[in-house]
């Protein structure tokens, strides 16, 4: 399992925009093959700053959904709403907790 985080700044004026797109495509995403579940998180104090997190079956998962039409058609409609580039990190697994002490 994979974990995918993407942070989202959007205009401070398209926030609520950006929300209602990824509400109405939500359980789209989550249909996605390899897709377990996907969150959207705003950030504390910031009014139009957020994270997504989605959790995938593997990589290939992941790089299927984002090479799907779904993914250009979303993206393409929540692009013009940022005002800095989005950032995406993809994490594997977790580290368990006895490797941390």
């Amino acid at each position: 399992m994979i974990t995918r985080l993407v942070k989202l700044t959007l205009q401070p004026d398209r926030a609520s925009q950006f929300e209602a797109i990824f509400y109405k495509t939500q359980s789209l995403i989550e249909n996605a093959a390899g897709c377990q579940k996907t969150s959207l998180f705003k950030v504390a104090g910031e009014e139009s700053q957020y994270f997504t997190i989605s959790y995938w079956n593997s990589e290939k998962s992941l790089d299927d959904y984002r090479a799907s039409d779904l993914f250009k058609n979303v993206w393409s409609t929540v692009k013009p709403l940022f005002s800095a580039k989005a950032e995406a990190w993809t994490l594997n697994g977790t580290v368990p907790a006895q490797d941390l002490f």
